[in-house]
């Protein structure tokens, strides 16, 4: 049954407490949205200062890497002027010839043998050579009994000093001797030196590692 009635009469209170109800819910909304302003401009700032962060961080990487990069072939180069790198010359049957690498003038060498060989140590000042005649016994001696043709490497020390542009170089170093036996006259042999192969630089006592890498022939 309908109320006679009808919808009770709006008065000026009711509006006024909803005019006020709307405004409180209009600033609600306003506020929700400048909080979301707010949180959006400081992720960007976030971002953004990340962002930064991560270039300043690479180019830093960057920075450090090309350091290392430069020192490695600083020292590279360092260690490569410090090298003397004997190379043979020539080779004939009274020994090797040898001579610095191109550009740096040899002025002197020491070499040394292995103590179980038996050779003294020589000395080269102007025909830097090593002669067939230091090592042909002692090495004839220690093939002895075997096949008339042999070849193998005997490790010598040779501490070098050589002069170029940018002034003296010296250098220790371990050469393989690179020789071969053939069939001599009246059913002898004969000992012929073939060439000079770097095998390592070496530092503190070189005699000893000399020594270790010896084995024979």
């Amino acid at each position: 049954m309908t109320d006679p009635a009808g919808p009770p009469a709006e008065t000026p209170a009711t509006r006024a407490a909803e005019q006020a109800e709307q405004r409180a819910e209009t600033r609600a909304i306003r506020r929700r949205w400048i909080t979301i302003g707010e949180g959006v401009a400081v992720a960007g700032v976030i971002i953004a200062g990340l962002s930064f962060w991560n270039s300043w961080q690479e180019r830093e990487d960057a920075a450090a890497q090309r350091a290392v990069e430069q020192q490695a072939e600083r020292s590279a180069q360092r260690a490569k002027r410090g090298r003397v790198m004997l190379v043979t010359v020539a080779a004939d049957d009274d020994g090797i010839q040898f001579a610095a690498q191109a550009g740096c003038a040899l002025q002197s060498t020491t070499i040394r043998f292995p103590t179980a060989l038996g050779v003294g140590e020589q000395s080269t000042v102007l025909d830097h050579r090593i002669e067939t005649g230091w090592i042909d016994g002692p090495l004839l001696k220690l093939t002895d009994g075997g096949a008339d043709r042999r070849e193998g490497r005997l490790p010598v020390l040779i501490d070098a000093r050589c002069i170029d542009e940018a002034g003296e170089r010296h250098e220790a170093a371990i050469y393989d001797v690179i020789w071969r036996t053939e069939p001599g006259f009246l059913n002898g042999r004969s000992l012929r030196l073939r060439g000079l192969v770097r095998r390592e630089g070496v530092s503190g006592d070189g005699q000893r590692r000399l020594d270790t890498l010896w084995t024979g022939p």
